[in-house]
């Protein structure tokens, strides 16, 4: 991963919504040190990659996951 587990922090919220279903919501916040040293925080003047890309490996999974779950709270 690109960040380290110290810079990462979420959430979820869960609550029946107005149309009488659950639904979720994930919170989630990056410390801004950590997006600076990506190139990705939006007070740098551009927005570049400034560190390795993560593993092959690394990128087919985040694929696999995202095709794969469908799942609505």
């Amino acid at each position: 991963m690109p960040f380290e587990s110290s810079e990462v922090y979420w959430g979820l919220a869960c609550g029946i919504g107005p149309d009488g279903h659950w639904h979720g919501w994930f919170d989630v916040r990056i410390q801004a040190a950590a997006l600076r040293r990506l190139g990705l925080h939006p007070d740098q003047p551009t927005a570049t990659v400034t560190g390795p890309t993560p593993p092959g490996w690394w990128h087919a999974a985040a694929e696999r996951n995202a095709q794969g779950n469908s799942n609505h709270f």
